[in-house]
């Protein structure tokens, strides 16, 4: 094994040094050990072979990821990654025959509402075309965030390929929240066609009508989904008359409006065309039925082969070993490496000059070596190291950029400054206004969506689309390693006609019917306004158009007022004249007016005052929050307080302190709770709240 594996580096030298083709090393090395050649190469290889002789997927190797996986019982260490990165040369490039002509190409986005089944969707797809084994509780493989794993839901938008018979089909997996739209509007600039994925039980909700929207203002043939269809509750009928109308309301065209309707279930992963086939158990049992109604309904990409290479960024990532990787939809032309190609801004001002490294395609979530990026496909780059998303990558002879299209704007802001608490500096390693700016800036490169202004001396004010945008940033940060002080979340404002505007968002709650009335007063009380109210069995939906900073806190109010029952949507709607203050009912808080670590005894006469949020050996400082009063004034306590000591003796021990377990807060509970004269203090080990002003008189002070 030894000998054949330096037969095969040495070979793969003299070739680079020759410019021998890589197919002729092979063809060298195949003929010196077929056998051993075969074994080694089934070892190698990170992709599974397709069972089906129909499915011929593209299955080049990724050379980091050889040189990660590849063993041997003779060779360890960093020669065994030297010699699985020279194998890896050996095998990176494409044949030509495995180049698509262009007609045979599809692009398409799955889009839905949060939580209706788009991932597994993509995973069932991948599977059936021999990408992926199934195997017992396997994690979701478009998921490949931590966060996203985590919390199951798809936070960045991703692409992948499959391909089935002479067809390739390239397949964009979106985020299903609201505060990721950005990533929606970005992707679907890139595809030709979408799946709109709707839960037959739930029907269209808020964010199916924004991707749906968005997705008819560019023009793009749909294709509805009825997914969820092995549930008991699924009401096809209903949800496919709600889909249309739907359809009416956002002015679909009458081509758009004739879209075929399938109907699914994503996790045990089959697709029908006819409803009353699945009654029957006639229906096919497989994805086959959603790639055809892809391949024939979904246009073949509009092609510019003999135009000069133009690519919009559109997603960029990176590489240990190729750097900055950019991913977008060849306009025109075409691209392979070594090609001079320039970036634009969107002021048409060239930022880059470079020489494309790599050529790249996509088969899961690992990339492949493609020979030729041709117009009209889906492709990644590397070779620069200064282009981000929304510039444009072209030939050197191209001055114009091509014009992306504006992206909706923030409505709500924070501010993340450095932490100055009296335990800063003790969890956390990155921790100067220096290393907050550098981070912040390398988030604007990928996401758009965010603005970032100077807010002081060592703080910045931090744009998004909502609480859970800016809660995955500041999750991310601290997992990093950074310690922040963040600010409550505050709207945006706008002036009209010389008027304050202020964002109103579209709220969809479904309750339990019993609770409606309750539901009602509440948001009633935040300034909402009922537009539409709905009752199905022993369930209501309500849908209000409420102020933003109305639903700051109010999710989880809902969830106690209704014991966990009570599901809430909600999406940008427009803005509108202000419409005064608010009453958000939050009580007052518990102050810590001492520094030290918390006490048993202490906390036993505290806990009658309120909710307690820490527990005994809890280090704290003043000016720390530490509960929630059962009043509407915050009141200061001393926690560190200690039982005096005395010389009396009983055989009898003293009473066992008792204390009810404290209320945690989640990093989107500390947002949704701080008021203006409050910060959260975020740490990768810690989250605590905290007053603006820790000294106890000075705030005092500053209230008169």
């Amino acid at each position: 094994q030894v000998f054949f594996f330096f037969s095969v580096v040495m070979l793969a030298q003299v070739a680079s040094r020759l410019r021998v083709p890589s197919a002729a090393v092979l063809t060298m090395a195949r003929a010196a050990n077929v056998g051993q050649f075969e074994r080694l190469s089934s070892r190698s290889s990170p992709v599974t072979a397709v069972p089906a002789r129909a499915f011929s997927v593209v299955a080049t190797p990724q050379p980091a990821l050889l040189a990660q996986r590849h063993f041997s019982p003779f060779v360890s260490g960093a020669p065994q990654r030297v010699l699985g990165r020279a194998w890896a040369r050996s095998l990176s490039t494409s044949s030509d025959d495995e180049i698509i002509p262009i007609d045979k190409v599809r692009n398409v986005a799955i889009i839905a509402h949060v939580d209706h089944g788009k991932t597994t969707l993509v995973d069932k797809m991948l599977s059936f075309a021999g990408i992926r084994k199934e195997t017992p509780d396997q994690e979701r493989l478009m998921d490949c965030n931590a966060l996203e794993q985590e919390r199951g839901i798809t936070i960045l938008a991703k692409n992948t390929s499959v391909r089935l018979g002479e067809y390739k089909i390239n397949i964009l997996d979106t985020p299903g929240h609201g505060d990721f739209g950005g990533e929606v509007e970005r992707i679907l600039g890139m595809v030709d066609g979408v799946v709109l994925l709707v839960d037959a039980s739930e029907g269209p909700m808020p964010q199916t009508k924004f991707v749906l929207s968005k997705a008819l203002k560019k023009g793009l043939k749909p294709i509805v989904l009825l997914n969820k269809m092995d549930r008991p509750t699924a009401k096809p009928e209903q949800t496919e008359a709600e889909i249309f109308e739907l359809f009416g309301a956002l002015g679909a065209s009458d081509d758009q409006l004739n879209y075929p309707t399938l109907y699914a279930s994503s996790r045990e992963g089959w697709v029908a065309e006819s409803y009353a086939k699945i009654l029957s158990g006639e229906a096919d049992r497989t994805m086959k039925t959603l790639f055809d109604t892809i391949i024939s309904y979904v246009p073949q990409p509009q092609a510019d082969p003999d135009g000069p290479f133009r690519m919009l960024v559109t997603t960029i990532g990176s590489d240990q070993f190729l750097g900055r990787i950019l991913t977008g939809r060849v306009l025109s032309g075409s691209v392979k490496p070594n090609d001079k190609l320039h970036s634009l801004n969107l002021a048409g001002v060239e930022t880059e000059v470079g020489s494309i490294s790599r050529v790249m395609g996509r088969q899961g979530m690992d990339p492949i070596f493609l020979p030729l990026g041709q117009s009209g496909d889906i492709i990644s780059i590397s070779g620069f190291s200064k282009a981000t998303v929304s510039e444009t990558i072209c030939a050197q002879t191209v001055t114009e950029p091509v014009k992306a299209d504006p992206i909706d704007p923030p409505v709500l802001s924070m501010v993340f400054g450095v932490n100055k608490s009296p335990l800063a500096g003790r969890e956390g390693t990155l921790v100067t206004s220096t290393h907050i700016q550098s981070r912040l800036n390398r988030e604007l490169e990928s996401n758009i969506t965010l603005q970032i202004l100077p807010a002081s001396e060592d703080g910045y004010e931090v744009r998004g689309r909502g609480e859970l945008q800016l809660g995955v940033l500041i999750e991310n940060m601290r997992r990093e390693g950074f310690e922040l002080s963040i600010s409550p979340p505050r709207v945006i404002y706008r002036t009209i006609n010389g008027k304050t505007h202020e964002p109103v968002e579209e709220v969809v709650i479904d309750v339990d019917s019993v609770y409606s009335g309750s539901i009602i007063e509440k948001l009633s009380k935040r300034k909402g306004t009922m537009i539409e109210i709905k009752e199905y069995d022993d369930r209501t939906r309500l849908v209000f158009h409420v102020p933003s900073r109305g639903l700051l806190g109010l999710r989880s109010e809902l969830l106690s007022e209704t014991r966990g029952t009570a599901v809430m949507n909600h999406l940008f709607h427009s803005y509108e004249p202000f419409l005064g203050e608010l009453d958000y009912g939050r009580k007052g808080v518990i102050v810590s007016m001492a520094q030290g670590t918390v006490t048993g005894y202490a906390l036993k006469t505290v806990e009658a005052r309120g909710i307690l949020f820490i527990e005994p050996g809890t280090e704290v400082y003043a000016g720390m929050i530490i509960g929630e009063a059962n009043r509407d004034d915050d009141i200061d306590v001393n926690p560190v307080k200690a039982k005096a000591l005395t010389n009396f003796r009983t055989v009898i021990k003293d009473d066992f302190v008792r204390l009810v377990p404290p209320r945690r807060f989640t990093l989107e509970d500390a947002i949704s709770y701080v008021l203006d004269d409050e910060l959260i203090e975020v740490t990768p080990k810690s989250i605590r709240l905290r007053k603006k002003i820790l000294d106890t008189d000075q705030r005092i002070k500053s209230r008169k």
